[in-house]
């Protein structure tokens, strides 16, 4: 179920609540903290209730409910242990197109009560579209712990200045900046330390200092494979800083959605045979936006300085005076072989790891191929997928088993993730038959044996039939050894 969140304003609006008991004093409760008129329909009330109706905080009808009673309600709220009755409110309630919240039934309900981290004015609603409401429950707690209660103050000051802010800075990127500095700086702290006056003053000479001109700059920030949950909290903050966001075509949509919703996006990916964009016209918008005085994040799917290219654009960025700074990201080879469950070195199979790009003519030419060809090391192959036939002939020619174990891992990490195994020997002709597409990583080497047997998200790995498997040399106990783990898979 999706829902739209809604604030609704019911101040001095009139609201039903049918039911009498403990959940209906709860409602009763958080619509009186937004003064709403609300009136208890029940026989018997709650000891609070009962104190608040004798205080004319509420209005109590004790008769039966009647359909004539929702003549200028806003909202109804049926909390009753009758679930014909409920039924019946929500029927009528739904003819006369009004909202309806029924306790504990979220197919009869055309609104949800969310739980709640109150610091007014600022409110923080929480809703699991009453599937899981001891989850957002849960949710608030750890919300409640988080966010400091000088958040309310802060938010007041912000209130009372914003017509002045608006006529100060009405250039949006300055505006948004100075809110910044205002929600993030001294003013922030003051208030945290009991000291409103003081933080008033501060905001007041923020407010009249001498705007400073924008200096744009490039953030280069690695995305991981996919799962947005392995982004750095450095990432996360860059994203939600960044005034424009130039990304590859295999960030995820995932990744996307936690960067702030109102900054331009611009897709730079690159796909063999297929360049939207050129390196060249990359730097062009990074200069173009970084020089306009935005910040600029460079988003790019793994870690930068793998393969990503980040080390060419650092170097137009500084030989065009562009401040600029990099953010880590979990590269492929490290995600993916820890979502497939290879570790990528063992004691007793792998003491290396190498990392491998062979997506075209040039770069499989200046490969050494002697060495890669090692055994008890592992490959890991970026962007291999189209030239895994050439891998396969050139390692095999250059001495490696026919039997290493391999594991080929596609959308690692993402919902989507398919894991391919099986033997050197028959590496492309397996890709081929389970159709495997970009984005995949090869993982080549003993370790590659163990994806079947320690693998743990996704589904199970595609394993390799007996079949697919050459014999070993007789007089080779270590091929055998990887042959046997292989045919256990």
């Amino acid at each position: 179920m999706k829902l739209y969140p809604l604030f609704a304003d019911l101040s001095r609006r009139a609201v039903l609540v049918v039911g009498g008991g403990a959940v209906a004093e709860r409602k009763v409760a958080a619509l009186l903290g937004a003064q709403a008129q609300v009136t208890v329909n029940a026989p018997t009330l709650t000891p609070q209730l009962q104190r608040w109706a004798a205080a004319g905080r509420i209005a109590h009808r004790r008769d039966a409910f009647r359909e004539a009673w929702l003549e200028r309600v806003w909202l109804v709220v049926a909390a009753t242990s009758d679930a014909e009755l409920n039924r019946l409110i929500a029927t009528v309630a739904g003819l006369r197109r009004i909202f309806v919240n029924v306790v504990d039934d979220a197919a009869l309900s055309s609104f949800h009560v969310p739980a709640v981290v109150d610091r007014a004015p600022l409110t923080i609603a929480i809703s699991s579209g009453g599937e899981a409401p001891m989850l957002a429950r849960l949710l608030r707690e750890r919300l409640e712990t988080l966010l400091d209660h000088s958040l309310g103050a802060l938010a007041t000051l912000a209130a009372r200045l914003r017509r002045r802010i608006r006529l100060r800075h009405p250039d949006l990127a300055a505006r948004r900046r100075f809110y910044e500095s205002l929600f993030a700086g001294p003013v922030a702290a003051l208030l945290r330390q009991g000291r409103p006056g003081e933080a008033r003053l501060a905001a007041e000479r923020a407010l009249a200092a001498a705007p400073a001109a924008p200096v744009g700059s490039v953030v280069l920030v690695g995305a991981g494979p996919g799962d947005p949950g392995l982004l750095t909290l450095r990432a996360l903050r860059a994203l939600n800083e960044a005034d424009v966001i130039l990304h590859d075509r295999l960030v995820s949509v995932e990744v996307l959605e936690l960067a702030r919703r109102d900054a331009e996006r611009i897709e730079v990916g690159k796909q063999s045979g297929h360049h939207h964009t050129t390196q060249d016209g990359i730097h062009a918008l990074l200069l173009q936006h970084a020089r306009a005085g935005r910040r600029v994040v460079r988003l790019k799917g793994g870690d930068p300085f793998v393969f990503g290219r980040g080390g060419e654009e650092l170097e137009f960025l500084r030989a065009h005076g562009i401040p600029y700074e990099v953010v880590p990201g979990i590269t492929a080879a490290v995600a993916c072989a820890a979502y497939a469950g290879v570790p990528l070195t063992h004691r007793d199979r792998a003491q290396s790891v190498r990392f491998v790009t062979a997506h075209c003519q040039s770069s499989r030419d200046t490969l050494d191929w002697a060495a890669l060809a090692q055994e008890r090391q592992t490959l890991a192959v970026y962007m291999g997928v189209a030239e895994l036939g050439v891998l396969q002939a050139q390692l095999i020619g250059h001495g490696r088993a026919p039997s290493t174990p391999f594991a080929l891992v596609e959308n690692g990490t993402r919902a989507e993730q398919r894991v391919v195994t099986g033997c050197l020997a028959n590496l492309a002709e397996r890709a081929t038959f389970h159709a495997v597409r970009s984005p995949a990583l090869l993982i080549l080497g003993e370790v590659a044996a163990l994806a079947p047997s320690l693998a743990w998200f996704g589904q199970p790995a595609l394993g390799a039939t007996v079949h697919d498997i050459r014999a070993p040399q007789a007089e080779d106990p270590a091929a055998a050894d990887v042959l046997a783990a292989v045919h256990r898979a």
